[in-house]
């Protein structure tokens, strides 16, 4: 927009025929008989042509100053004060040297900091303060009036129009402090849109988001820490050999460079994206797959990690959300504050891109494996027989098998290099869709005949590109994608790099081994609603139909173990119902062992 403003700018009247504003410093002879023009730069010049040194600059005072015209010899004619007063945007694209009184004083300050390094303002200062800055700084200095810019867009309220004191349309911000927290506020406009220049409509839900998308998954992570190693010794450090420590440090590595050179261009929104992303990989996917590295407290390594991380972390997001990581940092160090410190270096963590790019493969499968579970209601306690995984380097993916298998509750994992002859084997093919929105204005009308025929397969593959319709496509007017509408299996892909196929068969012993599973959901959640530790040893006692009491014999000794039960009783229980798998009903009772 700035660009386009330049391209049409048009000459600037700087004067303006108002009362109150800076006075225009010209002072021109009242007989043009006598023609003269004197402009003022400075009191001291005033003060040598007027004999008195004003201390108001404004009307009417400054108006007062008249004196003899000295190219009238008949001393008739007299200087006067133009009327006119400067644009107020004169005054405003002043601002980088007026604020230090520059050029009387200031010279060494003004020349170490000027240009600025950023300026903050409204979009639509495109055609106001940035632009006359910029015409001021070129014509005294030759040079910009600044560097960067953040120019933001117009915050709407939940209706759609502009905030506004009147219409009242905009959640109580003592409200949202009280229920959400001043950095759920910060966060919502740091990480949105409005910092580049867009639009912003405030609502609650917003507001609530960023709270999911990060302040909670970083609070969720401190308090895992403290449960789980209340006593230990962390220490800040990199050097553990198990991989999902050596991912996860990693991983923020990438993140803190990403960041660095976000907020290095002022992108505070990108900023943010990636600390929500590296939020979700630490909760949902480092801690979830870590915990029995936490159940004892003795893993010294994952401990130190999980600091490390988090101590990190948070000098990393202070900027976006203050107060939150200021608590956590304090409570994991017991520093004075986090803004004390420096922001984190990534090259003092280490990097490990093939690490990395494998990780992020096996998240990527797990979640397409996720996706098919829920298309087809199956859910993630209740085992199935194999997943298979045919993707590009699938041999890549050898030492993670017993991972996925673990993620998808699976009981073999079968990898398969992407080849044609794997896509014909499980029934996929490729599809050729075209991208009307990079079409349409080549073709016009024309793109709907050339969707049409793509559809129908009336088209032909060839050096210059798809020929179909009588047309050429090329480039991004066209992709081709995988198609699994005729596979007949449980199909999910992954990216561009492959597909997942999930065996949706279930056996009574797969059924049973779910159960169990649900079973053992039943007795952590007792556990926990009777304030148990988790290391305390319980005696449980069931009391459940056919099926579960099926389940239990089958699976004694696995719902033994992960509930810390030293023995289980079958015995008929008063208390409450609770649903287990999709039919069955069952009651526990967990005592102190």
């Amino acid at each position: 927009q700035f660009g386009k403003w330049l391209e049409n700018a048009r000459d600037w009247s700087i004067s303006r025929n108002r009362y109150w504003g800076s006075p225009i410093p010209v002072w021109k002879s009242d007989n043009p008989e006598y023609p003269r023009v004197d402009v003022y730069g400075s009191l001291d010049e005033l003060e040598a042509d007027f004999g008195i040194r004003p201390d108001d600059l404004h009307r009417p005072a400054i108006d007062e100053l008249v004196r003899p015209n000295p190219d009238d010899p008949t001393g008739q004619s007299m200087m006067r004060r133009i009327p006119d007063v400067l644009d107020v945007w004169f005054d405003s694209g002043s601002m980088p040297f007026a604020q230090v009184h520059y050029p009387f004083d200031n010279h060494e300050w003004f020349d170490s900091h000027n240009p600025a390094d950023f300026i903050v303002e409204y979009i639509g200062q495109t055609r106001g303060w940035f632009y006359t800055m910029h015409v001021l700084a070129t014509a005294l200095f030759d040079r910009p009036a600044f560097s960067q810019v953040i120019s933001h867009g117009i915050v709407l309220g939940s209706d759609g129009q502009k905030m506004s004191k009147s219409l009242r349309n905009y959640p109580d911000v003592s409200e949202v402090f009280e229920r959400d927290g001043a950095d759920a506020m910060r966060w919502f406009l740091m990480s949105s849109s409005v910092i580049r220049g867009g639009n912003l409509v405030v609502t609650e839900e917003g507001i609530r988001e960023g709270v999911r998308q990060f302040l909670l998954p970083l609070w969720s992570t401190y308090y895992f820490f403290t449960l789980y190693a209340p006593e230990a010794a962390p220490t800040w450090r990199t050097d553990s050999a198990h991989p999902l420590d050596r991912y996860i440090l990693a991983k923020l590595q990438g993140t803190l460079q990403a960041m660095t050179e976000q907020l290095d261009a002022l992108d505070s929104p990108l900023a943010a994206a990636e600390l929500r992303d590296f939020a979700d990989v630490l909760t949902n996917w480092y801690v979830r797959r870590s915990r029995d590295r936490f159940w004892d407290g003795t893993d010294q390594d994952a401990i130190d990690t999980l600091y490390t991380v988090l101590e990190t972390l948070c000098r990393a997001a202070a900027p976006l959300a203050p107060l939150i990581t200021e608590e956590v940092w304090r409570g994991l160090t017991g520093g004075e504050s986090v803004h004390l410190t420096d922001w984190p270096d990534a090259s003092n963590l280490p990097s490990d891109s093939a690490l990395v790019t494998t990780m992020d493969q096996v998240r990527a499968v797990a979640s397409a494996g996720l996706s098919l579970r829920k298309a087809h209601q199956l859910r993630v306690r209740l085992p199935l027989a194999r997943l298979t995984v045919v993707t590009d380097g699938a041999t890549g993916l050898e030492d993670y098998r017993g991972v996925l298998a673990e993620e998808l509750n699976v009981k073999s994992v079968e990898l398969v290099e992407r080849t044609e002859e794997a896509l014909q084997r499980y029934g996929i093919s490729y599809k050729v869709v075209v991208n009307a929105r990079a079409l349409g204005p080549r073709l016009g009308k024309d793109v709907q005949q050339v969707i049409a025929a793509v559809k129908a397969g009336d088209y032909e593959r060839a050096d210059d590109g798809l020929h179909v319709a009588g047309h050429v496509l090329t480039g991004e007017e066209y992709e081709q994608v995988l198609d699994a509408s005729q596979s007949g299996q449980a199909v999910e892909f992954v990216g561009d790099s492959g597909f997942v196929l999930l065996d949706t068969t279930l056996t009574d012993e797969l059924q049973d081994e779910g159960l169990a599973r649900d079973l053992i959901r039943v007795v952590q959640q007792a556990r926990k609603d009777a304030d148990f530790h988790v290391s305390d040893r319980i005696v449980l006692s069931i009391d459940g139909d056919a099926e579960v009491e099926r389940a239990l014999t089958a699976h004694r000794e696995l719902i033994a173990g992960e509930t810390l039960a030293t023995d289980i009783q079958t015995t008929p229980l008063p208390s409450e119902t609770h649903s287990v798998g999709e039919h069955s009903t069952v009651r526990v009772q967990v005592e102190r062992s």
